[in-house]
């Protein structure tokens, strides 16, 4: 297969514990775009594929902060300069009055910017993926367990990545098309 068509290569393992290792070994050579597949979470997988930071604790608290904040403003707009009644002899801003609601769009913009925030970085939904080119790879959601360098990775060459993947002992070699 050409280099311009060709996605990447991908190995098979048998188990989690021999792709954990290869992924290990895989950082440790020097390759930096890869991905990792498998039927279920795998403990250490990212890490072991270099992935030490997720914006996605960031998004949910912005998206908490938003919503707090929202909230708070919305009801201290309505009560205490749009509408304004006195009560009781109240303050016109009484913020105990608007904590419930305040708490409560806190939590729910908080809960969706972590969810949509989460959904846009993994880049979901893609209905496609080159590595669905593989026949091999409609296993991965039952019991495959598949490691895939991708061609644009910057020591990516296709003799030598082939023989280093190779060297990991995997059941299979697949080639990528794109």
């Amino acid at each position: 297969m050409n280099e311009g068509e060709l996605y990447g290569v991908m190995a098979e393992f048998p188990n989690a514990s021999a792709l954990l290792w290869a992924a290990k070994s895989t950082y440790r050579e020097g390759y930096r775009n890869v991905d990792a597949y498998t039927p279920y979470p795998v403990d250490d997988l990212a890490s072991a594929l270099g992935h030490r930071f997720t914006a996605v604790p960031f998004i949910t608290l912005l998206g908490g902060i938003a919503g707090g904040l929202g909230g708070y403003f919305l009801q201290w707009y309505a009560m205490a300069y749009d509408y304004p009644l006195n009560i009781g002899g109240k303050p016109l801003n009484s913020w105990p009055m608007y904590i419930p609601v305040t708490f409560e769009l806190t939590i729910l913009c908080a809960s969706l910017a972590g969810f949509f925030g989460m959904l846009i970085l993994n880049k979901f939904p893609q209905p496609y993926h080159p590595v669905f080119n593989a026949p091999e790879f409609a296993g991965v959601s039952q019991d495959k367990f598949m490691l895939c360098i991708s061609a644009s990775d910057p020591k990516f060459e296709p003799a030598k990545t082939r023989h280093f993947l190779a060297g990991l002992n995997p059941e299979c070699l697949i080639e990528v098309p794109k």
